[in-house]
């Protein structure tokens, strides 16, 4: 299992992110394969190693043409100052020449430019902020993974509906203004692609390094955080520390993917490192603008048969069945392990329901913050539990009706097989045949193989 531990000292943004990932050892081809199917115009990309405060580290560019620039790397502009918008092109190509001086010079084969090959998708420059219709289109028709669409949507999505609260309407009628830009969109595929190619099963991010002041964004100067990066932390409960800098440390596209991934806030008490992902930044601050990524394995780890696990719990009598059954899809996306309602009598014989989710110690706040937002309960139970486990492998077989995920569990002297469900319906819808037919030739064929 890959463990994956973000160290955002210096915050994070997306092209920090995808050059970490890329450094890590994310597959380049299969990245520049998927940036060439992006359906927009207007950009190339550049992968190259750098070297910042001594250190090289991988760097992720997507340079705009001139009618899309959105001045994101103009420190002037966006610290404040309306005289230097007019002079970016030259400050940004000194900044971007001073930040890479020590660019080596094997990079050029890692350019790719993405020109005229989908104009009909961007006719004139006033769609360049884009609505999350456009954008989920761009997604579904770019070349990747379903994973990796299924997290380039969820980072979209976030981020939607952050910048919907911020603007007061809806995700659906939301623009997006800096993650619309095209540099943005391009941003969140490649995250997407790369964390998806590494395998990555657990992200601990034990928290988010910002500064403060105010930066210049398409409404004009706001604070910092942005109301969009607020939203975010604020809706994903992201642990923040706030530094004594003037600084954007911490993109609305960092913070988005930041949320999407993070599984966990605490690092093992003791851990190896087996590779290290450094990822530069483009903005120039006090302090070097870098993200380390590592790949980690937890060396108290034990393949036991017991763990740790909480419970929450609450009963709830004037909640409809319906925002129930919309809160258990929340949570069950949001990470829980199990969630189940189940009819009870409160006081005076009242019918209600007992709502059970089973989760990590690390998912409780975030999964009571879904309970207390979708249903009509005013407390909930946490209650720390020990569990006993059979030890388990996820393994995908070959069948006489197809490929087919299975659960193998093992007992002292026994093995059993669970074919897992959506394997069973896909597979029935393919052949034909009865759910109970197809589950039982799964568990045959799987015991011969095992």
């Amino acid at each position: 299992m890959n463990n994956l531990y973000l160290e955002c000292f210096s915050g994070i943004s997306g092209d920090m992110f995808v050059a970490a990932m890329l450094d890590l050892g994310a597959d380049r081809e299969v990245l520049l394969t998927a940036i060439k199917s992006i359906p927009v115009q207007g950009f190339h990309v550049k992968i190259t190693n750098v070297k910042k405060a001594g250190l090289e580290m991988c760097d992720f560019d997507v340079i705009l043409e001139e009618a899309y620039e959105n001045h994101d790397h103009d420190m002037e502009y966006l610290m404040g100052h309306e005289d230097s918008h007019h002079a970016h092109s030259h400050d940004h190509d000194q900044e971007h020449s001073h930040d890479h001086d020590q660019e080596h010079s094997h990079d050029h084969d890692q350019e790719h430019s993405q020109h005229h090959t989908h104009s009909h998708d961007h006719d004139d420059h006033s769609h360049e902020h884009k609505g999350l219709a456009e954008v989920l289109h761009i997604i579904d028709h770019t070349d990747m993974t379903d994973k990796a669409k299924m997290l380039a949507v969820r980072i979209f999505t976030i981020l939607g509906e952050a910048e919907a609260k911020a603007h007061g309407t809806t995700l659906e009628q939301v623009h997006f203004h800096e993650v619309g830009a095209i540099d943005s969109i391009v941003d969140i595929i490649a995250a997407a692609v790369c964390f998806d190619n590494l395998g990555v099963k657990e992200v601990i991010l034990p928290v988010l390094y910002e500064g403060q002041g105010k930066i210049r964004c398409q409404h004009g100067l706001l604070p910092v955080p942005v109301p969009a990066v607020a939203g975010i932390i604020a809706a994903h409960q992201l642990p923040l520390h706030i530094i004594d800098m003037q600084s954007e440390l911490v993109t609305p596209t960092g913070a988005a993917i930041a949320a999407a991934i993070r599984t966990k806030d605490k690092l093992p008490k003791a851990m190896i490192i087996q590779k290290i992902g450094i990822g530069a930044g483009k903005r120039k601050y006090e302090n070097p603008s870098f993200l380390r990524a590592m790949l980690i394995k937890d060396t108290e780890a034990k393949e036991s048969t017991s763990d740790r696990i909480f419970k929450l719990e609450s009963n709830i009598d004037d909640c409809s069945g319906e925002a129930l059954g919309y809160c258990m899809e929340q949570l069950l996306k949001a990470g829980a392990r199990d969630v189940n309602y189940m009819p009870v009598y409160m006081k005076k014989n009242r019918p209600a329901y007992q709502l059970n989710v089973i989760c990590e110690e690390e998912k409780c706040k975030e999964l009571e913050q879904i309970i207390f937002s979708e249903t009509t309960t005013i407390g909930i139970r946490r209650i720390h539990c020990e569990r006993s486990i059979l030890e388990r492998r996820s393994r995908e077989i070959d069948t006489s009706l197809g490929k087919a995920m299975v659960k193998i569990c093992e007992l002292e002297n026994e093995i059993r097989v669970y074919p897992e469900y959506d394997s069973v319906v896909q597979l029935c819808r393919q052949s034909g045949k009865s759910f109970q037919e197809v589950f039982r030739l799964v568990e045959r064929e799987c015991y011969g193989r095992i």
